[in-house]
């Protein structure tokens, strides 16, 4: 089984209380995935994180629907959380989320090891969609998430714009 890696970082410009929140609260993972993902929580609310919480998502990938449940392996508030997936597309997939304070607000890190099933044709799927996917993915997410952390001066600015 061949293992890859994504990671991606990304600077908020809030302070680590104020986002581990927003994170920590699985209902917001629907905010930031791509509507063309038709990502679905099945679990019901409210879902209180925790380590062995397992949560339940729909999704659907190139017209294919899919079920995924995923469980809370590690819970460190405020500054980390892993999930890992017990039933879903992939072989392997692990998602640690790091939170660090730094000046300019907080260090959000993800870090995500993945593999697929189907040997060769697993491989060869990785690099014709699945990394492309994931990578648009996240990118959606860092575009979202900037949306919604504006530094708070342009916040403020934007509120004092308003007629």
């Amino acid at each position: 089984m061949r293992e890859y890696i994504l990671e991606q970082q990304q600077i908020i410009p809030r302070p680590l209380d104020e986002v581990f929140p927003f994170f920590a609260d699985a209902g917001n993972l629907e905010r930031i995935t791509p509507d063309w993902l038709h990502f679905e929580i099945v679990t019901p609310s409210p879902i209180v994180m925790a380590v062995g919480k397992r949560i339940e998502y729909r999704i659907r990938w190139r017209f294919v629907s899919l079920s995924w449940l995923t469980e809370i392996l590690t819970w460190d508030p405020p500054y980390c959380f892993v999930d890992v997936q017990l039933r879903g597309p992939y072989a392997l997939w692990h998602h640690t989320h790091r939170f660090e304070p730094v000046p300019e607000g907080t260090l959000m890190t993800d870090i995500v090891r993945y593999a697929l099933p189907w040997g060769p044709i697993g491989r060869l799927a990785h690099w014709l969609t699945v990394r492309r996917d994931l990578e648009q993915i996240f990118a959606y997410r860092k575009k979202v998430i900037e949306q919604l952390f504006p530094p708070r001066e342009s916040r403020e600015l934007a509120v004092e714009a308003r007629p």
